[in-house]
């Protein structure tokens, strides 16, 4: 099923709202940027395994000491991460994503983690499985590789989310690599909407659940289905307009659970509103937020 019209209608709406408020405001678009960066990478590298909470990756790339002893590969996890957003960030249009983007930016996540794959696909008799999954054998890698880039650049019939969501669905069924997939597909999303003029957005690890249901959809329905998909990068997509939008207004941003008591609402009617996204409610460093002058209706 494709995305609902009411929700593409709500994308373009918050767009055309977003694009003409950030006109001359760059530089607070970038500042919201550097200050979701540790949010950013703390959740992608979760879903991984990794523990380091949002503070403690914000302390690492800040450089800073962290209270209790973490791995090596934890640090390098989120402080490579990190540069690959910088990276896109500032690398928006120089190019489109082919096979030598995706082996360069796998390089730059993976050195010093696992510099024996880090910027190479899978060779000959290195198989990897993700939960029932067994991906592809390494042979058929960039034949797959070659025709999902292909079809993304060239199918135009799709709404750009559903786009999105198919490309990341195959490249996660591919895996190519014998490391780093999962945050690789991430960090593609995020390109691929800076390259339509769209903010990036973070896939929780707090909803990973729902997340990785997506993935069971797609293979369960033999790649026809991607709705679960469509729905996590929809959410996403809205919430962090929402943020961006609400800061380009320049309000005066509080907690939810304060914007409940201030207005009588029930926290728990806000934070489900929230949650789907029907207020301009968003999250900060885990912890819900909105501008203090949105008006519900009741």
């Amino acid at each position: 099923m494709a995305i609902l019209n009411e929700t593409k209608q709500k994308i373009d709406e918050l767009k055309r709202e977003y694009d003409s408020l950030k006109r001359d405001k760059e530089s607070l678009l970038d500042i919201i940027f550097e200050a979701e960066l540790p949010e950013s990478v703390s959740n992608s590298n979760a879903i991984e395994g990794s523990t380091l909470s949002i503070a403690e990756t914000e302390k690492i790339l800040l450089e800073l000491e962290v209270s209790r002893e973490v791995s090596v590969r934890e640090v390098f996890e989120a402080k490579n991460l990190a540069r690959v957003f910088e990276y896109i960030k500032n690398k928006i249009g120089a190019k489109n994503i082919d096979k030598e983007w995706i082996l360069f930016v796998h390089k730059m996540l993976m050195t010093n983690i696992r510099d024996d794959v880090a910027g190479r696909f899978r060779k000959q008799h290195e198989y990897v499985r993700v939960s029932d999954h067994v991906a592809p054998a390494p042979e058929h890698i960039e034949a797959m590789l070659y025709a999902l880039v292909l079809e993304y650049s060239s199918v135009h019939n799709l709404h750009f989310l559903e786009k999105i969501s198919r490309f990341h669905l195959e490249f996660e069924h591919i895996h190519p690599f014998n490391d780093g997939n999962g945050r690789m597909g991430r960090v593609m999303i995020n390109y691929q909407l800076m390259q339509l003029g769209f903010p990036t957005i973070i896939i929780r690890d707090k909803e990973k659940n729902f997340y990785y249901d997506s993935f069971k959809e797609y293979r369960d329905s033999n790649k026809k289905k991607n709705n679960l998909m469509n729905k996590v990068l929809s959410l996403a997509l809205i919430e962090s307009f929402h943020k961006r939008i609400t800061y380009l207004k320049g309000q005066n941003i509080i907690r939810l659970s304060e914007y409940a008591k201030t207005t009588g609402e029930k926290s728990s009617v806000l934070l489900n509103k929230a949650k789907r996204q029907t207020i301009p409610a968003f999250r900060e460093k885990g912890v819900w937020k909105i501008g203090q002058d949105f008006k519900t209706v009741k």
